[in-house]
């Protein structure tokens, strides 16, 4: 039998004006329960500079900090089969995409979608922007109405060795605009 990880829900305050999208936790943030868990993943680093809060505060304490400066996480994938952490060895065939739908409908705050990595936005494409999710045309016309702006940013990964952290910290500096 296949094992199928099941993602989170999504890290979401009062009318938050930048939505962060990954792909599917790695393997050690759900075992921890916790977004972007890995130690050596630069998301929480360069947020706690973005937003200045000490990196090592505990999870609930810099979900909320993002919660109370206008920013939601969450991530493509609701659930799939992969064996390990790498977006690459996801199964696609077995990828069941998050319902953006209500998220990102015609009342959004969501003025900017990021995706962290290029994998999440290729996903996010494939599965909902495609003519084969159902919810799709509501997507994406409240994309394009509500939440104008998409970026794709460097991967927070560590598996993204190729660009160090302070390069990906001044290519994430681009969410202080909406912020």
């Amino acid at each position: 039998m296949v094992k199928i990880d099941q993602g989170f829900l999504p890290i979401f305050g009062e009318s938050p004006a930048v939505l962060i999208l990954g792909s599917m936790p790695s393997v050690k943030s759900l075992e921890q329960q916790q977004y972007y868990a890995h130690p050596q993943n630069a998301f929480w680093w360069i947020m706690s500079e973005l937003l200045d809060f000490d990196p090592l505060e505990p999870y609930g304490v810099r979900a909320a900090l993002l919660k109370q400066n206008k920013i939601a996480v969450w991530d493509v994938i609701k659930a799939c089969h992969r064996p390990g952490s790498l977006d690459s060895a996801i199964d696609t065939s077995s990828i069941q995409a998050n319902d953006f739908s209500a998220l990102l409908g015609e009342k959004t705050s969501v003025k900017l979608v990021v995706f962290n990595g290029q994998a999440a936005q290729k996903i996010f494409k494939k599965h909902l922007l495609s003519n084969k999710a159902a919810e799709s045309e509501t997507v994406e016309r409240g994309i394009k109405q509500y939440a104008g702006d998409f970026l794709v940013m460097p991967s927070t990964s560590p598996a993204n060795a190729a660009t160090t952290r302070t390069m990906k910290l001044d290519r994430w500096r681009a969410l202080s605009a909406y912020l």
